[in-house]
C-alpha cells in the first residue's frame, strides 16, 4: 500500500498524541501529507486510495469511534488506531474494524507503518519495545504544531485506577536537557516564550526512579530555559503534576527561583488511608499533609486532586475524605480538583463498575464549588464512567 496522506481524526483529548506523531513522521519523511480532520465528513474529501485515517482515543469515546469506523470501512478507507483504549484492549479495537492497532509508544512504529512494515497480527508493539524520547522531536514547528514538552515518560507506581504505567511503562525515561533546550530555543524564535511540560511527576525529572527529586538537574533545566529567552515557566502544574512524596524543601527552593505558577498540582486521591492502600497509591495521608505544609511554607497554593465514587468506598471513607478536605482548605488554603472514578480498561480496577456519587457527595462538593474551593469535571465524569463500564462489559475476555 502506497501511503500518500495520513488523516488524523482530531478530538479534544488527543491533541498531544497527534502532535507527537506528526513530529515523528515529518522529521523522518516529508513526502506524506499530514492532515488534521475535525469532522467525519471532512474525510470524504479525500480519495480512498493512498489515504490512511488515524484515531487515538479514550475509552469513553469508544461508541462514537465505533460508529465512525463502520462508516469509513464501508467507504473502503484504511484505518489505524492508537492511544489509551487501543493499548488496553487491542483485540476489541481490531474487532470493530481497524486494520492495524498501535499499543504503547507510537513514534517508532508509525514510521515502520509508513515504510510498509506490517506485523502479521496487525498489532504494533510499543510496549516491549519502548522508545528513547530524545530520538524524536517533542513538537513540529514546521507544521506550527506545538505542545508542552514531554520531559518524562513512564511511571514506577501502580495506582489501581491509572492507565499511565500500562500505556507508558513503569521504567522512567527522561528527555535530555540538551534537546529540551534546543526545542525551547526554536519555540522562542517562533514567539513561543511560555514553557509548559508533560510529566507524570515533574519534580522527578532527571531522577533515577522518577520519585526522589534531582534538584541540580531541575535547576539546570529551568535556568537554561530562562537563558534561551523563555519568559514564563509553569512547572508542577497540569499536565506536569507532582506526587506528594516528591515535595521537599530543596526542590521547592529551586523552582521558586524560576516559575511563574502560583499553584502546584498534587495528587492525593483520597483522605482515607484505607482507600489509599486499596488503590495502591503508594503514599499515606501524613505524606500528603507534609507536602501541603511545605507548599504553603514556600508561598505556593496547593491544588489537590481527589477521586470520588470508588465502588468500595464506605461512608466512613467518604466522611474521612470530607474532613481532610475541610482541614486542608482552612489550614493550607488548598483548592480541590474533583474527579469521579472511571474503571479504565487495562487497569486493576477496570472491572469493579462505574464510580457512583451519593447525595452527600453532591451536597459537599456543591458547597465547596459555591465557596470557590473546588473545580473539575466530576459531574460529567460520572456519566463518562458509565460509558467506560459499558465498554468494559462488552470487551472480549
Amino acid at each position: 500500500m502506497e501511503i500518500k496522506r495520513l488523516l488524523f481524526r482530531y478530538t479534544p483529548t488527543n491533541r498531544y498524541s497527534i502532535t507527537a506523531l506528526v513530529a515523528s513522521i515529518f522529521s523522518y519523511r516529508k513526502d506524506i501529507d499530514l492532515i488534521e480532520v475535525r469532522h467525519l465528513n471532512e474525510i470524504f474529501n479525500f480519495e480512498v486510495k493512498g489515504t490512511v485515517v488515524l484515531f487515538s482515543f479514550m475509552s469513553f469515546d469508544f461508541e462514537t469511534v465505533e460508529k465512525e469506523v463502520k462508516i469509513l470501512k464501508n467507504k473502503g478507507y484504511t484505518l489505524i488506531a492508537g492511544g489509551p483504549h487501543a493499548t488496553a484492549n487491542p483485540q476489541q479495537t481490531l474487532n470493530i474494524g481497524f486494520d492495524y492497532v498501535f499499543i504503547g509508544d507510537g513514534e517508532e512504529n508509525i514510521r515502520k507503518f509508513i515504510n510498509g512494515e506490517f506485523p502479521s497480527n496487525r498489532i504494533y508493539d510499543g510496549i516491549s519495545k519502548r522508545v528513547d524520547l530524545s530520538n524524536f522531536p517533542p513538537f513540529c514547528p514546521e507544521k506550527n504544531l506545538y505542545m508542552p514538552i514531554e520531559i518524562t515518560r513512564g511511571c514506577p507506581f501502580s495506582c489501581g485506577y491509572c492507565q499511565t504505567p500500562r500505556l507508558a511503562g513503569k521504567v522512567v525515561r527522561h528527555r535530555t536537557l540538551e534537546q529540551i533546550i534546543e526545542f525551547s530555543k526554536i519555540g522562542v524564535k517562533n514567539g513561543r516564550k511560555i514553557a509548559r511540560f508533560i510529566s507524570p511527576n515533574s519534580f522527578g525529572y532527571g531522577s533515577k526512579n522518577g520519585v526522589i527529586p534531582n534538584p541540580e538537574k531541575v535547576d539546570n533545566l529551568l535556568y537554561n530555559l530562562k537563558k534561551v529567552g523563555v519568559e514564563e515557566i509553569y512547572f508542577g502544574t497540569f499536565p506536569s503534576d507532582v506526587r506528594p512524596e516528591s515535595i521537599n524543601e530543596e526542590i521547592l527552593s529551586v523552582i521558586k527561583k524560576y516559575v511563574n505558577n502560583k499553584y502546584i498540582v498534587i495528587g492525593a486521591q483520597s483522605g482515607s488511608d484505607r482507600i489509599l492502600k486499596l488503590i495502591n497509591r503508594g503514599h499515606d495521608i501524613e505524606q500528603i499533609e507534609n507536602a501541603l505544609y511545605l507548599l504553603n511554607k514556600f508561598g505556593f497554593i496547593p491544588r489537590v486532586d481527589f477521586i470520588f465514587g470508588f465502588p468500595f468506598e464506605t461512608d466512613e471513607d467518604i466522611d474521612k475524605t470530607f474532613e481532610f478536605i475541610k482541614k486542608i482548605v482552612n489550614k493550607y488554603n488548598a483548592k480541590v480538583h474533583a474527579h469521579t472514578f472511571m474503571p479504565l480498561p487495562g487497569t486493576p480496577l477496570a472491572n469493579i463498575g462505574a464510580g457512583k456519587l451519593k447525595e452527600k457527595h453532591y451536597k459537599f462538593l456543591g458547597t465547596l464549588t459555591a465557596q470557590g474551593y473546588l473545580d473539575g469535571y466530576w459531574l460529567k465524569q460520572e456519566e463518562l464512567a458509565r460509558r467506560v463500564a459499558s465498554v468494559n462489559s462488552s470487551s472480549p475476555i
